[in-house]
């Protein structure tokens, strides 16, 4: 991968022992039943980021299945979840030899002390190390320059009024083709690419994979729409397990209708393998 290959060497925490580790952490409180406390730490204004939300529960369905890696994960969110205390709710729905299927629900409890479901996920978990090593495809990496001539949040100003602590997280570097938003001059294309990172310089691994597709600035910002994009279905394809090194992820919109749009992800890895796929349907503020 030359473009990355000037990127300077920076502090690396390691797989199982970093910040994402720990803030994805859950404790079994009985078979299929888990207690987590949501981190503050990867919010936007106060909600969890929605792919943060989605390695809570890959990790939590990772311990209840019988195979360790997620495959094909679809989650809907139903009600914005807060930092703070919250259960996962397991089921297997199938065991098999190659596949284990299950389901999870996040819960929390709101003012009144009533429970409410967060988000909803149904999950199919194989073993990314068994998959035969066949690769046909068109697919291509994205063309995103070095990352040295790419830009972080610290370049511009704050996509969205308020918080967003959840990019004290990431190590995130914009193609400056997708960063009209930020300039005050939105080109209107639906596109969004960057290099991808944790911060504290973790590689990574399938759960964080599902963090990656939903890490980036919204494609709406490029469209000329400003605020909020809260995420309706996402759903996620784990096709390889990564290499170590900076990913590359490009996100497309193709159809803006009635305050909806489409946001498709490919994330790329250091060997120029497409190891992640996504699609979801995002609520966007018109006018």
């Amino acid at each position: 991968m030359p473009e990355a290959a000037s990127a300077p060497s920076l502090p690396r925490a390691v797989i199982g022992d970093s910040e994402f580790d720990r803030d994805t952490a859950v404790t079994r409180r009985e078979p299929g039943v888990y207690d987590i406390d949501l981190s503050a730490g990867w919010t936007i204004i106060s909600a969890v980021n929605g792919g943060y939300l989605l390695s809570v529960l890959g990790r939590a369905l990772a311990d209840a299945l019988a195979h360790p890696d997620p495959f094909a994960v679809s989650a809907h969110y139903l009600t914005a979840s807060q930092p703070g205390p919250a259960v996962i709710r397991t089921e297997t729905v199938r065991t098999g030899r190659s596949l284990s299927t299950g389901q999870a629900s996040l819960f929390q409890y709101d003012a009144e002390g009533n429970e409410v479901e967060r988000i909803r996920v149904l999950a199919s978990y194989g073993d990314l190390a068994a998959l035969p090593d066949d690769v046909r495809t068109t697919a291509t990496p994205p063309a995103i320059p070095p990352l040295e001539q790419c830009l972080g949040p610290e370049d511009g100003p704050s996509p969205i009024d308020g918080s967003s602590a959840i990019t004290d997280r990431l190590r995130l570097r914009l193609d400056p083709a997708t960063i009209g938003w930020a300039l005050g001059a939105p080109t209107g294309k639906g596109e969004m690419r960057a290099w991808f990172g944790l911060a504290d310089g973790r590689d990574a691994d399938p759960l964080s994979l599902l963090l990656a597709v939903d890490a980036l600035p919204p494609t709406a910002f490029e469209m000329g729409l400003k605020g909020w994009v809260p995420t309706v279905e996402l759903t996620v394809h784990v096709r390889h397990r990564p290499a170590p090194g900076p990913l590359r992820v490009s996100i497309t919109t193709r159809n803006l209708a009635g305050g909806f749009l489409e946001e498709d992800a490919e994330v790329w890895d250091s060997e120029d393998r497409l190891v992640a796929q996504s699609r979801q349907l995002a609520r966007v503020r018109l006018g």
